[in-house]
């Protein structure tokens, strides 16, 4: 949804007090001869606001870039094997340059590599919070990147302008910032349309606005415009706007937070969910499915109840207690996501089955409900393309 009244007035960033943001830089700013001076350039920004009194935490790309340009390699690695060889190559150098551009400002960074596996468990998603909470305590610049040495399709985020969503949520961050190579959202693809004008301000991110990307992302990066929409929609979702700025711009970060009409701003949307529903509406990776009748779907979808063996017609995958499942209607239509009281094998067996029955099945009874409506998240309120 676009305001055309804001098109040409200053994104609207100077006076909220954005305390704690998430820049998440992108392989093509930092790639190239002039990448080592735009990575010099995003610390010296960086320092700038933690002068403020901002915390900051880097989500970086470029591990696979870093490792090709050390190694020699031309073009990018076709096989997973050696896009995790190069990534292996080159993330403790891009580690070190990150290292060595903050050093000049006695600023500390932290490595921290994340999979979507670490995101979808409740507990390591709880410890990932917890150390990155300790690290800003402690004055120092975490630096994510997704651990592309061990990704695999099955345990990969996409790309890092997802991952830097997430984390933007998992560190309950004021705002998100996207430096990519691209100047802003236009209303048209500038590579074939002179007339096409940038977008300023996108209130919602809706089919009209992703109508606008293409799906072309660049030479050295995974991910394109579409991918920065889906990010936007995932910060809106939890309440959390969204700035997407040219990084090979100088001084562009601290030129936007002083309202320069740059780049373009994504309004946050209003917040769905906290806690623990807001983990389950942005689980990058559910462990597995639950199919329900019509009656149970109807209930969850409009009675906000929870789910009971009576209304489970059958289970997709393997998964334990505690973990969270995708919930499909007789049609295949996602309903939502929850937390099971029970594994897989036991769903297996209870399924269809009335609840004083359950004591008798298994010789024992976790919960009434297997899924109870406090740990379930609709899927009408969920960021989309959380779940592929």
């Amino acid at each position: 949804m676009l305001n055309p009244g804001m098109q040409r007035a200053r994104v609207p960033l100077s006076s909220p007090p954005y305390r704690r943001l998430v820049i998440k830089v992108g392989s093509a700013v930092l790639s190239g001869k002039e990448g080592r001076r735009r990575l010099l350039a995003i610390a010296d920004q960086v320092a700038a606001l933690r002068g403020e009194g901002r915390e900051v935490v880097l989500v970086s790309s470029g591990a696979v870039a870093t490792g090709m340009a050390r190694l020699g390699l031309t073009q990018r690695p076709r096989t997973m094997p050696g896009k995790q060889a190069a990534a292996a190559v080159g993330q403790p150098v891009l580690m070190q340059l990150w290292e060595q551009a903050f050093a000049w400002h006695d600023l500390k960074v932290a490595q921290v590599l994340l999979t979507a596996e670490d995101l979808a468990h409740r507990h390591r998603y709880l410890n990932a919070r917890h150390t990155l909470k300790t690290l800003l305590e402690w004055g120092i610049v975490p630096v994510i990147n997704e651990n592309d040495t061990v990704m695999v399709e099955e345990i990969k985020f996409g790309d890092n302008d997802q991952l830097s969503a997430l984390i933007a949520s998992l560190v309950a961050a004021d705002l998100l910032i996207i430096l990519s190579d691209i100047e802003a959202l236009f209303d048209a693809d500038p590579r074939h349309n002179p007339q096409a004008r940038p977008v300023r301000y996108v209130e919602k991110v809706d089919a009209e606005v992703l109508r606008m990307a293409g799906d072309d992302p660049n030479q050295v990066g995974t991910g394109g415009m579409r991918s920065k929409l889906l990010a936007a929609e995932k910060a809106q979702a939890a309440g959390i706007p969204m700035l997407l700025l040219p990084g090979t711009r100088p001084g562009v970060v601290l030129q936007a937070l002083q309202g320069e009409p740059v780049g373009t701003f994504f309004a946050a949307g209003q917040r769905r969910y906290s806690g623990q529903k807001l983990w389950l509406s942005q689980l990058p990776k559910p462990a597995g499915e639950i199919l329900v009748d019509a009656g149970a779907a109807r209930a969850l979808r409009e009675g906000g109840a929870s789910l009971l063996p009576a209304g489970i017609r059958g289970v997709k995958g393997s998964f334990g207690v505690g973990e969270a499942v995708r919930c499909l209607d007789p049609r295949g239509n996602l309903v939502g996501v929850g937390l099971v009281n029970y594994s897989s094998a036991e769903i297996e067996r209870i399924m269809g089955a009335k609840t004083r029955d359950l004591e008798a099945i298994l010789g024992y009874k976790h919960s009434d409900e297997v899924i109870h409506r406090d740990y379930f998240a609709l899927a009408s309120e969920l960021a989309a393309g959380g779940f592929g």
